[in-house]
């Protein structure tokens, strides 16, 4: 009898430590919701995403596309001049959280059924008070939808990139790349490519002349920094994907 009760009472100890450890990992990706910021209003983009669909009801869009998706940074990339051989679609929009392409999704991603996603943003939401469980949990809200709907779609997330102006965010965002690698291990249509370190100087710090006066967005020397990264990885998506 006192055998039986030393057994139960393991296997319960047992149990509840395996629950914690459980749920202190889950919270790693998927944070109690009592430590979420609230997104902000999706709506104040209504000029940007309306502008995308007039030219969109008036022009046609290349099939099995290329789409480049976010925020600021793929808004002032020019991306046709910099990868003139694919066809693209280029559909950035300042200010940008991952969450506002999530409510875009419909408009800004699915509508295209693109071959592959060119895909920044988590820098606004970091710099907004989210943490990096918050905004690595929104990406992987995007790309599950997009597996869902899209399932032979490739993503390519770029890592949040250093800046001076935010450069106090730093250590969260690099934790934000994290935790969002350590998912792509996992998901093989997940492409994690550092577009971060090419940014910093010898110092350790963002080298200003990579970036526009603001210090925050990138300048044509910067772009070029990134364009040296993504092209290999680009061609290499593009012909996998060919040959399938």
């Amino acid at each position: 009898m006192i055998r039986f009760i030393f057994l139960t009472v393991r296997f319960l100890y047992i149990s509840v430590c395996f629950l914690f450890l459980s749920s202190h990992f889950a919270a790693a990706i998927y944070p109690d919701k009592a430590f979420f910021v609230e997104d902000p209003d999706p709506l104040r983009f209504n000029e940007e995403i309306s502008a995308f669909l007039k030219w969109d009801q008036k022009n046609s869009f290349p099939p099995d596309a290329i789409l480049f998706v976010g925020s600021s940074s793929i808004r002032f990339w020019h991306t046709h001049d910099a990868f003139p051989d694919y066809p693209l679609i280029n559909r950035g929009f300042g200010g940008a959280h991952i969450s506002d392409v999530l409510y875009y999704y419909d408009q800004l991603v699915k509508k295209y059924h693109p071959r592959i996603i060119i895909f920044y943003a988590g820098d606004n939401d970091v710099a907004a008070g989210k943490t990096a469980e918050q905004v690595a949990n929104d990406l992987i809200k995007f790309y599950t939808l997009l597996q869902k709907d899209l399932p032979a779609t490739r993503v390519v997330f770029l890592t949040i990139k250093p800046s001076l102006s935010r450069w106090t965010f730093w250590n969260e965002m690099q934790k934000t790349n994290e935790l969002i690698k350590k998912y792509a291990e996992d998901n093989v249509n997940l492409t994690v490519v550092d577009v971060a370190t090419a940014l910093l100087g010898k110092d350790g710090t963002p080298d200003p002349d990579l970036f526009l006066s603001d210090a925050l967005h990138l300048n044509q020397a910067g772009y070029e920094r990134w364009e040296k990264i993504v092209a290999p990885i680009l061609n290499e998506l593009y012909s996998q994907s060919i040959d399938k």
